[in-house]
Parts: C-alpha cells; structure tokens; sequence
C-alpha cells in the first residue's frame, strides 16, 4: 500500500482522513510544500496538468521528466537550506519515498482542436512520458470534445467515449510502467470540474453532480476497463472526480454547502474501493474544507490560492522595500505588471472590464493568472533584487505588524525566523496549514 491506498482504506473504514494535492510548479511554492510536509511528518501529493507539462514542454518549458528532476532538485535544495529558513532545525531534510508525483488532467484537452484521433495519439505519447517518468497518480480526462467531436452542438461527449478514451489511455499506462518494471500508477477518473483556474466572471450557482451520474460514470468506465483487458487496472481507480458546489472567480467564491451535496457524500459510502477527489477547493475555509473530507472527498486539490499567497507576501515584503531602501527598489509590481501586459495570452480573455478593472484583476484576482508569469527573465531580476535588498538581516518588527501581521505573531512566539525569505514561505504555509487541518483533523498552525 502507498499513501493513497491508505487514504482510500482509512476512509472506508469510517475515518475522515484525507490528502492535499498541490498543483503548481512555482519553486517557492513547492519548497514551502516539501518543508510543510516535513514539519507535519506527512506525505506530500505534487501534481502537473497537461497544460503545464507535457511532450512538448508545455508553458513551464518541461517534459514529465523534466519535471521530476525540477522536483527532485527542490528536495535536495529543502536538505540543504531546512535549518535557514524554517525553525524545525532538529530535522533531516525531506524524505524522497514520501513524496507522490501526480498527472492531472492527462488526455487529449492540449489538442482538442485537432480530430480525436490525432488529439488521442498524443495523449497517449502524454500518458507514456508521465508514466514513465515515475508519476505514481493518473487522472485520466477524456472529457474534452475534439474537432471531429462538434456534431454533439455544444453538448457534452456521451460518457460511453469519455470512459472508452480514458480505457485506452489506462492501457498505455499500464503498458509502459510493465516495460520497465516501474509500480503500477493509481487512477482517478471523472471530469465534472469547472474550467481550470476558475469560474467565469457573474457565474450563478454550481451544480452539484448527480448521484446517478456518479454511478454511470463508474460502471461506464469499469466496463470499459474491463473490454481493455485492464481488470487489474481498474483495481487501482482510487476516486472519482465529481462536482461538489465548490469553486472561485475573479473576487467570488462559492463556498461548500454540504447539505446540499448530501446525496453525493452517500453514494460513494456504496462504493468499495473509491473515495472522492475534490478540484478548485481554493480559498475554502477551514470548516468547508473539513467538512469535505468527512464527506468522503479523500483528495482536495489547490493550486492558486498557494501562488496568490506568495504574491501577497513579495507584495507586502515590496511595500517595506519602499520604506526601508534609500537606493533603487525591485519595483517588482511594475515589472510584473509589464509582464503582463507584453504578454497577455494568459489573462486577457479571464479579465473583462475597463483598463483599471482589469489591472485591479492582474494583481489580485483569486484566479491569480499572474502566477504564469513568475519565471519571466525580468521578473525573476526583480524578485531577486527584492530579495537583496531586504538582505539577510531581520525586517523590523513594527513593520512586519503592519504588513504581515501573521508572520509577526509567528516571530514574536518563536515558530519562524524573521527573514525575507522565510516570510515569503510562510506566506504558502498559512495555505497550507488550511489544509492540514482539513486532512486531519487537528490544529495546524
């Protein structure tokens, strides 16, 4: 048994225990990650969609190998540098079999504007890559129409395709991790999750899924698995994505109404062997996120919020580089916002509005699109030159009490080390700490 198997056990033995999933590739964001797992002794779950990593680099410029050592090297780096900037100094650093990479959204979306069969050959050679990689966790998503697919007018694909693709997609998994001797990955299937990275603007209500389509998605798929000769696979489908009435927009967010999804929490109760995978959890309160591991939601997924923490954090950290610097600043707002407006692929369409509104959206947005632009070359001086001119010494502590108030009572009580990096980590693991409480049920602090 892995961690996940573990999960899904735990569950159905009546115990509300859960894991988070951590979609990002920004490096702080996974520091802070290995480190958090560190301080709370507990497995880490890192993931990479397709959009993000893929055969032909995707926008972060890797491969699912590619990846793995970017991942591998933030391990090494957290060995390294635990005791600098974190006050858990009596640890090792973080160890590597407690570490589960993850593929999310693995099939045909990146080439849906290709005919199915074109867009398959490449989720194939997608899922190949990841598997072979060492990614112990496939979600398979063949829900995507392709171009071929129009005739449905808008509508969804029947699930008889969606679970057939998902079938094949399983087969070369399976067949490639066989190959090599690699350990079988765990599935999670299902799609019904709002457009990535958040809900449109003005969007009303979600609907919850429906029982009854939770169920013919399974048997569809289980069927489908079975006609592969994937028997054994289909052993190893862990959860299922549903929608449980949780998702944000720009500046809204749609809070879990767990009367509401009731039913939905019943019916995977019926269901051996599967728990629950929950996307777009982000900014949830603590409660909210409780209250969907104890509904049999095993996994809960976030991936903007973490990025939108640490954007807070170099922010506030801009804001005493103003006050405290006499020489040139980072002006890490401004370069950031140049950034974006150069290349706007990755916001224009989510922010609507007037030239203002759309700034205000940049910078603050919950969809946080300004995560995209991290790695660019000129954002990248500055940040460093924030860093640098902060220096290495402790940030006066009237400042930090008006600017970040959290990690001010953390300082003052002894739990973290009053340096600019460290603050800017602390800044993920409040997020973080939102979740340890969720998947365990205790203080996290």
């Amino acid at each position: 048994m892995n961690e996940l198997d573990r999960i899904v056990a735990a569950q159905k033995a009546g115990e509300a225990r859960g894991l988070a999933s951590v979609c990002s590739a920004h490096p702080f964001v996974l520091e802070a990650t290995l480190i958090h797992g560190l301080a709370q002794d507990s497995p880490v779950l890192i993931e990479a969609t397709c959009n993000q990593v893929n055969q032909y680099g995707g926008y972060t410029g890797m491969r699912p190998q590619d990846f793995v050592r970017f991942v591998e090297a933030i391990v090494r780096s957290v060995h390294t540098n635990v005791r600098s900037w974190h006050t858990i100094a009596d640890r090792a650093g973080f160890p590597p079999q407690e570490l589960i990479l993850g593929g999310d959204h693995l099939g045909p979306l990146v080439w849906a504007h290709e005919p199915a069969a074109a867009a398959m050959d490449k989720a194939k050679v997608l899922v190949r890559d990841y598997a072979l990689a060492g990614f112990g966790k496939i979600h398979l998503d063949c829900s995507q129409p392709c171009a071929d697919d129009r005739e449905q007018a808008g509508l969804p694909l029947p699930v008889e395709t969606i679970a057939r693709r998902a079938a094949e997609l399983a087969a070369v998994a399976e067949s490639a991790c066989m190959e090599v001797g690699l350990p079988l990955p765990r599935y999670v299937i299902g799609t019904e999750v709002p457009p990535p990275g958040g809900a449109r603007v003005g969007e009303g209500e979600l609907a919850i899924t429906n029982p009854a389509d939770a169920a013919q998605t399974l048997e569809l798929t289980r069927r489908a698995f079975i006609d592969q000769g994937l028997e054994s696979a289909w052993e190893r489908v862990i959860a299922l994505v549903v929608q449980p009435g949780v998702e944000f927009g720009d500046a809204t967010i749609h809070e879990y109404n767990r009367p509401a999804a009731a039913a939905l929490a019943r019916f995977i109760e019926t269901v051996p062997g599967l728990v629950y995978e929950a996307h777009s959890t982000d900014y949830q309160s603590r409660a909210s996120l409780r209250a969907l591991v104890e509904d049999h939601f095993g996994i809960l997924k976030v991936g903007p919020w973490l990025t939108f923490a640490f954007r807070e954090a170099v922010f506030a950290l801009a804001e005493m580089e103003e006050i405290l610097v006499e020489g040139e600043t980072s002006r890490i707002r401004e370069t950031l916002d140049a950034a974006m407006k150069a290349n706007p692929a990755h916001w224009q369409k989510h922010y609507g509005g007037s030239p203002p509104q759309q700034q205000i959206a940049r910078f603050y947005s919950f969809s946080d699109r300004i995560r995209y632009y991290w790695a660019d070359p000129h954002v990248q001086t500055a940040l460093e030159r924030l860093l640098h001119n902060l220096g290495d010494s402790p940030l006066p502590l009237s400042l930090l009490s008006q600017y970040l108030p959290r990690q001010y009572a953390k300082i003052r009580d002894g739990k973290l080390i009053n340096l600019p990096r460290s603050l800017l980590l602390d800044g993920v693991t409040n997020v973080l700490n939102d979740y340890a409480f969720a998947i365990t049920g205790g203080s996290n602090d």
